[in-house]
């Protein structure tokens, strides 16, 4: 195991009907005019929108709002609310909504205290110093609510990055399982997807003996198979939406990526999958992800043999273990199936022509040197060669 830091202080707020003290957690980590930033449709008509409104106002905290986050959110609405943030005076950011609208948040918190433009974050610059951001997340997925990261699409060129700095680590989470009961069920699997793949990345390392992380991996890795299909067929199991929405966050805290090398390249090939076609990132996560796997398997088949047996509940075959990695492969592949999601670039709208494309902006897209990923390095000939193998 290698040395870390790792400081996570996010307060979280946890259960039915916790949105309703939204205003007081504002107080409390020290906001007095707010913007309230959340998507659309579903925040508005399920009536959370004005819930959180009634508590910010019974706390005399005023408010202003900027909506209209889209999936994969633009730099364009980004820099509104910079420029409203400014304007109001505003010194407190509360995102109501899922990743994409907390990752919009974050965008604009650090945005309003720079002086340059907030792409420059996205651009590799750390993210040192933003406004205070809350969360009331209506989607687990993304795990932004308890994370230091985010992700924004520029409308130029469609460039999907990402960024990342302490700064951007919410000061409180409300998390109610409850919200995502409305979700449809493609929605759900994204999420489920999106999960696993942030522990897929922290999972696949070359770093030795990091046992407790491994198996804490493997514990919400075996939550989300037992309880993905529950919330598809039900979706108004509370219990396994709150084992959802839980793991959501401690999949993307990094507090399973403590002490090892992590991977990435399968999340830096599904931003050009995104940006392009304008796919939900689980879904794109679900054709890269097992692609990935495949072509990378024998750098380390002990280790897929590991997670093939551990979670899947493969058969291991020490005689020929890569028998053993590649059923746990096929597991993951009939699981996805299993819950929706797509099996192929394909059906993301992907063509075979697009490829040099994709990989070229994968491998050096947002000032890269050629190569992505630790697991194994992969320059853009590989990138080509898993895009291919989506197809």
């Amino acid at each position: 195991m290698k040395n870390f830091t790792f400081f996570s202080p996010t307060y979280f707020v946890f259960g039915k009907d916790e949105e309703n003290s939204a205003g007081k957690y504002v107080k409390r980590f020290g906001g007095s005019k707010v913007l309230i930033h959340y998507g659309g449709g579903s925040v508005v008509r399920s009536g959370l929108l004005d819930r959180v409104k009634a508590s910010l106002t019974a706390n005399d905290i005023a408010f202003v709002e900027l909506g209209g986050v889209l999936p994969n959110p633009r730099s364009g609405l980004v820099y509104q609310g910079i420029e409203l943030c400014r304007k109001e005076n505003v010194d407190f950011v509360l995102a109501v909504g899922g990743g994409s609208t907390i990752d919009s948040a974050k965008a604009i918190a650090a945005g309003v205290v720079y002086e340059g433009d907030f792409w420059d974050f996205y651009m590799g610059k750390p993210v040192t110093k933003a406004l205070p951001v809350g969360t009331i997340l209506t989607i687990a997925a993304a795990g932004s609510e308890g994370s230091p990261d985010s992700v924004i699409t520029k409308e130029e060129g469609m460039l999907k990055r990402g960024a990342s700095g302490e700064a951007y680590r919410p000061v409180f989470s409300i998390l109610n399982p409850a919200l995502t009961q409305t979700l449809p069920a493609y929605q759900t699997a994204c999420g489920v997807t999106d999960i696993m793949a942030h522990l897929f990345e922290r999972y696949f390392t070359n770093t030795q003996d990091v046992e407790v992380t491994d198996r804490v991996i493997e514990a919400l890795l075996m939550t989300m198979i037992n309880e993905a299909p529950k919330v598809i067929e039900n979706p108004d199991d509370y219990q396994a939406r709150a084992n959802i929405m839980w793991a959501g966050m401690l999949a993307h805290n990094n507090c399973c990526g403590v002490g090892r090398e992590q991977d990435w390249s399968s999340h830096d090939m599904e931003h050009e999958l995104s940006a392009l076609y304008d796919c939900a990132h689980g879904a794109g996560l679900a054709v890269v992800f097992p692609a990935w796997m495949e072509y990378t398997m024998q750098h380390d088949v002990m280790r897929f043999a590991q997670l093939a047996n551990r979670v899947w509940g493969c058969a291991m075959d020490f005689q020929h273990p890569e028998r053993t990695a590649k059923a746990g492969i096929q597991a993951f592949r009939s699981f996805l199936k299993s819950i929706g999601m797509p099996q192929t670039l394909t059906e993301l709208g992907g063509k075979e022509e697009d490829i040099p494309y994709l990989a070229h902006t994968a491998a050096y897209g947002n000032e890269g040197n050629g190569c992505l990923g630790r697991f194994v390095e992969l320059k853009e000939e590989d990138i080509a060669n898993i895009y291919r193998l989506m197809l």
